[in-house]
């Protein structure tokens, strides 16, 4: 009798011969296409990428010269790693970099995720209808087991990460300051990408995490080609590994042609950007406006074994911290336009003759 055999096109992979530890390892997650996805510690990031960031990519991150929000995406980036156990490199042009470790936060307590999973429950009751919640449901059930979830943690930014979590971990921390190249750093990461090849039968996963590559710190920050070299041969070696790399890297201080290049060697592309306290205008345009502390971008999302193009609902979103320690990111929503609901930008200012009386169309 013949066998079924799944079919495979060129651009799908046979996904039911992957190992079943795969599926059942702490931090990875199927995707379409025999994609595995990493996750980037921050639950509503993984949602809008749909997924996460997916294994063999390279992620970069635009920072903002007004505020350090890229920092938030890193702590949670790399404390995700930790607590599932996954190899880590840190590269930053700081002269100790493992004192950064001391600042990546630590995973909620199960009192502040039942808090957290109450409220997210009564924000999609206001924003899907009744009908589709089952379907939210479900994903619940598999994504969390115990109260506790297998693939994405939250996590509390006034809380360090506790000193048991470091014990047995293979974390290698890199100094870029006064380097004047990039090529030991190449063979560094290239020895670590080494130790995690990608194959199905390997559970074992890794991530690099760059904080400000073309740091004026750094002796090589002016040698672009250099560091473009660097970038393509870092994301040729990601592709064949089980490991995901974020970099981020100041727009302002680089040209406009170098970051473009830059931009278009990153498999997943994002950037952040701070929002002035008292910006009135703003306030006025968006809800919720106090409790914001950042913008994020989504421009670009990877998409490995495909050349489907990732469609999102929205690309700007807002970032606010919960209860001043959890870091979640929402849609930018506008504020009302009817008078009973207060103010908004859209009344306020508007009208030909600036007058706030109601009357005829004047011309």
């Amino acid at each position: 009798m013949a066998v079924n055999r799944p079919r495979t096109g060129s651009f799908s992979r046979n996904i039911s011969s992957l190992s079943p530890a795969l599926s059942q390892t702490p931090g990875l997650k199927h995707g379409p296409n025999g994609t595995m996805f990493l996750s980037s510690g921050i639950p509503d990031l993984d949602k809008i990428l749909g997924g996460g960031f997916a294994l063999g990519s390279l992620v970069m991150v635009m920072e903002d010269p007004e505020a350090p929000h890229h920092m938030l995406l890193l702590r949670n980036f790399m404390s995700q790693g930790l607590v599932h156990r996954q190899p880590l490199i840190y590269a930053s042009p700081a002269k100790d970099p493992r004192g950064f470790l001391g600042t990546l936060p630590n995973p909620m307590s199960s009192k502040d995720d039942k808090s957290r999973d109450h409220n997210t429950e009564q924000e999609k009751g206001l924003r899907i209808a009744w009908q589709y919640k089952k379907y939210f449901g479900e994903h619940n059930s598999e994504s969390q087991r115990d109260g506790k979830s297998d693939y994405c943690s939250d996590f509390d930014l006034r809380k360090p990460l506790e000193r048991h979590i470091f014990s047995g971990q293979h974390i290698d921390c890199v100094s870029l300051r006064n380097s004047a190249d990039l090529a030991t750093f190449h063979e560094r990461c290239s020895s670590f990408l080494s130790q995690i090849p990608r194959n199905n039968g390997n559970i074992t996963s890794g991530r690099i995490a760059i904080q400000s590559l073309c740091s004026p710190q750094c002796e090589y920050s002016n040698e672009e080609w250099e560091m473009l070299y660097f970038l393509r041969s870092l994301r040729s070696v990601l592709r064949l590994s089980n490991a995901v790399a974020i970099i981020t890297y100041p727009q302002s201080l680089v040209s406009t042609a170098f970051s473009k290049r830059l931009q278009h060697l990153a498999d997943t592309l994002v950037s952040v950007k701070a929002i002035p306290d008292e910006d009135k205008e703003l306030a006025k345009l968006l809800t919720g406006y106090q409790d914001m502390v950042g913008l994020l971008s989504v421009h670009k999302v990877a998409r490995i074994n495909t050349q489907v193009p990732a469609i999102l609902e929205a690309t700007t979103f807002s970032m606010k911290l919960q209860k001043r320690r959890l870091l979640t990111l929402e849609c930018l929503n506008q504020a009302p336009v009817d008078g009973s609901s207060g103010t908004s930008y859209a009344s306020s200012g508007s009208s030909c003759s600036g007058s706030s009386t109601k009357g005829a169309l004047d011309f």
